[in-house]
């Protein structure tokens, strides 16, 4: 008895000895710096989380949800609402008219942008006034740009009475009031106001680029547009991704220069996703089929953001 119980205490020595508190070594990647980091950004990513992405994850409910009047109605639905909204013909229309807007108003941002960006990478006289001409569109709001740009193109002002006077007489388009053609109309306001971005953009690209890759390939012969096609424009591709996800997103969610410019416009030739999200959630209290508008809209985005964050990180890493 004596002998067990001396084995008892050993063993229940032994054990409060390994289960006494040892001490532990801080993680190699929880520095000093790294704690800071932690504190600064912390009240930071909780108001993001609070402010930004509760209110996702609430669009997405509601969109769930059998909310259609001015009466609250969390009747879960599940996927009626998306089924409505699919089945929605001004929804088609608004699909078609997205394409026809991003393609018009991308090409011109980036189009427009580079050139621009390459003439005042010349080093110009005046460089400076001509780069706040360009880039101060973008300053003005997307209400103040439709309104103005609503005038320009009304069939009996602004644009058409300047080709008139120059003789053009027999062009006088419709421009945005038009059912065929009046979602490239707009793209151009859009394009107007936005270029200027895309061009601070690229000249931020081309003045990045070492002048010894242009002496070099100077020396071996190439020409203006060979030194462009095959130095510059592929150093410019990160550029151009960026400028890409920056105006693809203007197209989703263009709203702005859409509502003073018409709305809709006939037979929804100017309709958008957002505006059609606008008038359902505001104009006849479908509040379901709004938030589910807008839910689509974000997974929408995320074809864009995703790959773009993705890609910074790879630059990060590398």
């Amino acid at each position: 008895m004596q002998n067990l119980s001396h084995r008892t205490i050993t063993v229940e020595g032994e054990a409060g000895l390994a289960a006494s508190p040892t001490k532990r070594k801080r993680p190699s990647w929880l520095t000093t710096d790294m704690l800071l980091a932690i504190l600064v950004l912390t009240p930071s990513i909780i108001a993001v989380a609070l402010s930004i992405y509760s209110f996702i994850g609430w669009t997405f409910y509601i969109s769930t949800v059998k909310w259609n009047s001015q009466i609250r109605d969390y009747t879960f639905v599940g996927l009626t609402n998306w089924e409505r909204l699919v089945t929605d013909r001004r929804f088609h229309t608004d699909l078609r008219n997205l394409v026809y807007y991003a393609a018009g108003f991308m090409t011109q941002c980036i189009v427009f942008g580079f050139l621009l960006a390459s003439l005042l990478d010349q080093k110009i006289r005046g460089e400076a006034l001509f780069r706040t001409i360009f880039i101060f569109p973008f300053a003005v709001s997307g209400i103040v740009t439709g309104v103005a740009w609503r005038w320009l193109m009304q069939p009996t002002t602004g644009i058409n009475v300047l080709f008139a006077n120059m003789g053009f007489e027999w062009f006088h388009p419709a421009w945005n009031s038009h059912p065929d053609y009046g979602m490239f109309a707009v793209t151009i306001a859009a394009a107007w106001q936005f270029t200027g971005y895309v061009m601070a953009l690229y000249l931020a690209g081309l003045r990045g680029i070492p002048n010894e890759l242009r002496e070099a390939a100077a020396i071996d012969g190439a020409g203006t547009w060979a030194t462009y096609r095959h130095i510059i424009i592929p150093l410019l591709m990160p550029v151009t991704f960026t400028a890409i996800v920056l105006t693809g997103m203007n197209s989703i969610r263009v709203f702005d220069i859409i509502s003073p410019m018409g709305g809709s416009g006939p037979a929804f030739a100017t309709d958008t996703l957002a505006f059609f999200m606008f008038q359902s959630t505001f104009g006849a209290y479908r509040y379901s089929l709004g938030a589910a508008i807008g839910a689509f809209m974000i997974i929408l985005s995320g074809f864009l953001v995703i790959p773009y964050l993705q890609s910074m990180r790879g630059e990060v890493e590398r």
